[in-house]
């Protein structure tokens, strides 16, 4: 007799409990340790079993229609049923301090829905939520684990604007969708606080960002910058002097200052898990450790997996540098870039408010730049090294940690608790580049360091694409972008070079 599926607000119901009673012993022991997280010893040796896992490729309700009568019929329970797992997949301070989350199954068999996304990030699992709470029947393919990727690593930055800036979206485009690019990146911000409102996403969200100029031309550059905020009526961001920066941050390394108090910081992790419980929440089946392998364009998509196949109307791509061979001509158009970040051991209340008084978030304006910011465990997390190579570096901790020191010599009896790395997607332009493969394939990638609130924001505009409101996801659409050149063989080389001469400039 055939067994009966387990619908999705049972299981996420059962996720929920389960998580209650698992999340009172997270909380009791403070900090949860995954096998292979990377230590310092006092001496900032490495200790542990090094692990480069994270180098390693993964990767209008008017259309309720398309619904298909079987959808997930073909499948059995244990399939679309997660396992409670405190295994959180990803080395890094995150993965330590995450909340327990369910571990879903891998896709055998196969499925048919209305969409099929590839990828469990942000992007995709906001895609796949905004699609499900419009009706559609969505089946999300994970190759690793849900926040994995970038998502699941990065600084937790969530800023206004988009990498290439503002003033270099307005060459590329005209002025009416130059605002529009504008006006979507700023409800990327607000986004990200109504999504923390609405499912109760518990990611430490904290107001506030500094951008922080180390040279007369950065300041210039600020006050340009400011201005041409103001043309766009953005009010909440503010010039800082150097006398205000330095009584905030216990540096003397900063001249002055752009502050935001609508962007701030999170936990990047707990918040892309968040985005999936809602998803889940809302009816989506999630696979994990299922690669999309190949795709068919047709009327009815074909995605292949190792062990089954989805069957689907609409597929949408939000794996970025991981995506790999599954779709080579969105590779070409953007470059994986390895950022590395360290988290200190907890510095105490005291200490720690001394560093960042304001508890902002910070990022300097060298091309090579610093970015740092306190947890809510009081321990300072700090990034920026860049490796163009593509290949982790073993002196890179210690690498980053000297940069720290630059800027807060007065830690340097700190030991460094953990250390991790991760790929940024970055584009030649640094712009978001979104668009389609075929009339039912969308694709999100190129957020080349902000992707924090844009990921999210860009995932709601597929939805409202795919439900026939294409409006704003065109507007990106039409944002031009280059393949990098030189090719599989020297594109890498030809970056590294054109990096060098950033580098030698930001030293001036």
């Amino acid at each position: 007799m055939r067994q009966q599926l387990v619908e999705s607000k049972a299981l996420a119901e059962r996720w929920n409990q389960q998580r209650n009673r698992v999340g009172r012993l997270h909380y009791g022991s403070h900090v949860l340790i995954p096998n292979r997280v990377k230590r310092m010893r006092a001496d900032h040796a490495l200790v542990g079993r090094n692990s480069d896992d994270w180098t390693v490729g993964l990767h209008d309700d008017g259309e309720r229609h398309l619904s298909y009568p079987n959808v997930l019929s073909t499948l059995q329970p244990s399939a679309v049923a997660p396992i409670m797992s405190r295994e959180s997949g990803v080395d890094s301070y995150y993965g330590a301090s995450a909340h327990p989350a369910p571990c879903w199954a891998e896709l055998a068999g196969t499925v048919d829905c209305d969409v099929c996304v590839v990828g469990g990030g942000i992007a995709g699992c906001s895609v796949a939520l905004h699609l499900a709470e419009r009706g559609y029947r969505v089946v999300l393919v994970e190759e690793r684990r849900v926040g994995w990727g970038a998502s699941g690593r990065s600084g937790g930055q969530a800023l206004f604007g988009v990498a290439a800036g503002q003033t270099s979206i307005e060459t590329l485009l005209d002025a009416d969708d130059a605002r529009a690019v504008w006006d979507v990146s700023i409800a990327g911000l607000a986004l990200i606080k109504e999504h923390i409102l609405k499912y109760s996403i518990d990611c430490d969200w904290v107001n506030g960002q500094m951008q922080v100029a180390l040279r007369e031309r950065h300041e210039r550059e600020l006050h340009a910058e400011l201005a041409a905020l103001r043309g766009y009526g953005y009010r909440s961001v503010r010039f800082m002097p150097r006398a205000e920066v330095r009584s905030l941050l216990a540096t003397n390394r900063y001249t002055c200052a752009l502050y935001d108090s609508a962007s701030g910081h999170l936990h990047p992790l707990n918040y892309t898990r968040g985005l999936a419980a809602a998803a889940v929440g809302a009816g989506v089946h999630i696979f994990e450790g299922t690669r999309a392998l190949r795709f068919a364009t047709a009327q009815q998509i074909e995605v292949r997996t190792p062990n089954g196949r989805v069957l689907c109307r609409h597929l949408a791509l939000c794996g970025n540098t991981y995506l790999g061979d599954l779709a080579p001509t969105l590779a070409r158009k953007i470059m994986a870039v390895a950022t590395y970040i360290v988290a200190t051991e907890p510095l105490g209340a005291e200490r720690a408010r001394a560093l960042i008084v304001n508890n902002a978030a910070v990022s300097d304006m060298n091309w090579v730049l610093d970015y740092f910011r306190l947890s809510a465990d009081r321990r300072l997390l700090f990034g920026g090294r860049v490796s163009y190579s593509a290949r982790s570096a073993v002196a890179v901790p210690a690498a980053t940690r000297a940069r720290m020191l630059k800027v807060f010599p007065q830690l340097a009896d700190t030991r460094i608790a953990y250390n991790w790395g991760g790929f940024v997607d970055i584009t030649m332009n640094r712009a978001p580049h979104f668009g389609r493969l075929a009339a039912n394939v969308y694709f999100l990638q190129g957020f080349s360091g902000h992707g924090v609130a844009l990921a999210g924001i860009a995932g709601k505009l597929v939805a409202e694409a795919i439900a026939g409101t294409a409006e704003r996801f065109d507007v990106f659409a039409r944002i031009p972008h280059r393949d990098f050149p030189g090719g599989a063989a020297l594109r890498r080389p030809a970056l590294v070079l054109a990096m060098l001469y950033y580098r030698l400039r930001d030293m001036l």
